[in-house]
C-alpha cells in the first residue's frame, strides 16, 4: 500500500472514531439507562442544575426535543429546485440547537468564550442560562419545563408577546417536553433509590 493511501486510512479510522461521541444515546426513553450509558452527560445537568437551579429532568426534557441528544445536530438544508444547496434553515447547531447569536449572548454573559455548542457541558449550562432568564425576564418558574420550552423557542420577547399561541404544533411539542420531563423525573427518583 502506497503511503497516500495510508494516510487516508488513517484519517478516515480517526474521523470514524470522533464521530461517534456526537451519536445519541441507545434508550431516549429511559432516563436511568441514559445516565448509565452517557454519566458525563449527568454530572453536566448536575452541575448547571446547581448553578442555575434547572432541575436535571426539564433540561433533559428540552435536549430531547432540540436534538435528540445529538451533539452535533444540525437543522436541515435549504434547497433552490430540490438539487442546489442554499445553506441551512437557521445558525442552530448543538446539542441545544442554540442559535449564533444568542449563543454569543450566552458566551458575553458568562465569561464562557471558549463554550461550544457542541460539548454537553456547555449546552446544559446554556439551557440553565437561559432558562434562569426566561424566570427574571417572563415569571417563568424553573421546574415549568413547558412555559421554558416555549420560551426557548419563540425567545423572550416572542413568549412575552404569547406569539406560540398561533403555532398549535408547537404547542403540542411543549406538551411533550413538559410529560417528558416528568416521566424523566419519575425515572430518576426510581434508579437513584436503587
Amino acid at each position: 500500500m502506497g503511503m497516500f493511501l495510508r494516510i487516508i486510512a488513517v484519517l478516515l479510522i480517526v474521523a470514524a472514531c470522533g464521530r461517534g461521541q456526537y451519536s445519541a444515546p441507545r434508550n431516549l426513553d429511559d432516563a436511568c439507562a441514559l445516565a448509565g450509558e452517557r454519566p458525563r452527560y449527568m454530572r453536566a445537568m448536575e452541575q448547571a442544575e446547581r448553578r442555575w437551579q434547572v432541575p436535571v429532568p426539564v433540561q433533559m426534557a428540552i435536549i430531547h426535543a432540540e436534538s435528540r441528544f445529538i451533539g452535533d445536530a444540525r437543522t436541515p438544508r435549504r434547497w433552490l429546485i430540490g438539487v442546489i444547496p442554499m445553506g441551512r434553515q437557521s445558525s442552530a447547531y448543538g446539542y441545544s440547537q442554540a442559535l449564533d447569536g444568542t449563543w454569543e449572548d450566552y458566551q458575553d454573559d458568562t465569561g464562557n468564550r471558549r463554550a461550544r455548542r457542541d460539548d454537553i457541558r456547555d449546552a446544559t449550562d446554556f439551557i440553565g442560562w437561559y432558562s434562569h432568564q426566561s424566570r427574571d425576564r417572563n415569571g417563568i418558574a424553573l421546574n415549568d419545563a413547558r412555559n421554558l420550552y416555549l420560551a426557548y423557542h419563540e425567545g423572550h420577547t416572542g413568549y412575552a408577546r404569547g406569539s406560540y399561541r398561533s403555532k398549535r404544533w408547537l404547542m403540542n411539542v411543549a406538551d411533550r417536553v413538559s410529560a417528558r420531563a416528568v416521566m424523566y423525573d419519575a425515572q430518576l427518583r426510581s434508579c437513584r433509590r436503587r
